[in-house]
């Protein structure tokens, strides 16, 4: 078994002094417009998780912490847009910039060796996991924090009453046989809502809950799948009975099912967590619906997105994350097995 290793050397063009550009023109920073907290968040975790990391990898790891921290305000809240010039443009809010910034700091504790790194990271989410959100995916990205956190302080009142607060808000899947999804429609980074469940459910030990989130997930794959490969909901969301194959599907779809299949692989031994993972990776490597490579070898960046034409060439932050995160996974499996 092999994989393909991620590599940074994308993700180090597109980052100045101040953050990864949002994004690009095919691989060229687009400068003017900005920077965004989601991404840099997704920074952190990325390469605070990555083993051995270059000097490169660690200087990436601190420019994405000390941006989350120029982004977060007193109350734990985070902004999510910075422009060029290095202005706020949006208030502090609890949307998925602070729980993707809950799950990146939970990572940089439980994973880094940079001591300065996981210090700060430390302080940053006592301070954001006191605060809630309404939506869903916010409490469920803060979840995977929360747990990751956890890992290494398991007696943490604040990350365990965050936990405890995101177990009680996921819903079940429904009992209905053919479209068993919490919500009417598929909508984005679908497969962190059974992630978080089964992330909870362990670090809980609340059986029942562990077992949804592994039913949710097998669901969610066998929806996800035609004709043998990965064929994920577009950005316009899903419902029953919409046709398939449909476009535009984002990396971040696949990236979010890989995370969930990487997780599930460690709590339960059935063989459709690995060849979920294999399908995730596959799909970057052209085993998708348009038959296409999704990222560009020659400079490790992702592309934005498969239409009905092909890839949109244009290599992103969030997509070259994205693809930076599944390949992780796909190592350490290979890894593992050796």
């Amino acid at each position: 078994m092999t994989s393909t290793a991620p590599m940074f050397d994308h993700l180090h063009r597109m980052t100045d002094g101040r953050g990864t550009f949002e994004h690009a023109l095919y691989a060229a920073p687009r400068h003017s417009l900005g920077y965004c907290t989601d991404d840099m968040a997704r920074v952190l975790l990325v390469a605070a998780r990555e083993p051995d990391p270059s000097p490169e990898v660690r200087e990436l790891a601190r420019t994405g912490l000390r941006f989350l921290i120029d982004a977060q305000d007193p109350g734990g809240a985070y902004r999510n847009r910075l422009s060029r010039r290095g202005r706020w443009e949006d208030e502090p809010a609890l949307e998925d910039c602070w729980g993707r910034s809950i799950w990146g700091l939970g990572t940089a504790v439980s994973h880094s060796d940079d001591d300065w790194l996981r210090e700060t990271a430390t302080a940053e989410f006592e301070r954001a996991a006191q605060r809630r959100s309404i939506y869903p995916r916010a409490m469920a990205f803060a979840g995977l924090g929360a747990a990751e956190f956890l890992t290494v302080e398991p007696r943490h009142r604040g990350a365990r009453a965050l936990l405890i607060d995101v177990a009680d808000g996921l819903a079940p899947p429904r009992a209905d046989a053919v479209w068993q999804w919490p919500e009417a429609r598929l909508r984005y980074a679908n497969a962190v809502l059974p992630d978080a469940m089964i992330a909870a459910g362990q670090a809980l030990d609340q059986q029942m809950l562990l077992l949804h989130g592994l039913d949710l997930l097998a669901w969610l794959l066998a929806h996800e799948t035609a004709d043998g490969h990965m064929s994920v909901t577009p950005a316009g969301g899903a419902g029953p009975g919409d046709i398939r194959p449909a476009f535009d599907q984002q990396p971040i779809e696949v990236a979010a099912i890989a995370d969930a299949c990487a997780r599930a692989m460690v709590v339960d031994s059935d063989c459709r967590w690995v060849d979920g993972l294999a399908a995730a990776e596959a799909w970057f490597l052209g085993d998708n619906d348009g038959h296409y490579v999704m990222w560009d070898p020659k400079t490790g960046g992702g592309f934005d997105g498969l239409t009905s034409r092909g890839p949109n060439l244009n290599q992103g932050a969030e997509s070259t994350l994205a693809l930076v995160s599944t390949l992780q996974h796909a190592c350490r499996l290979v890894s593992a097995s050796r």
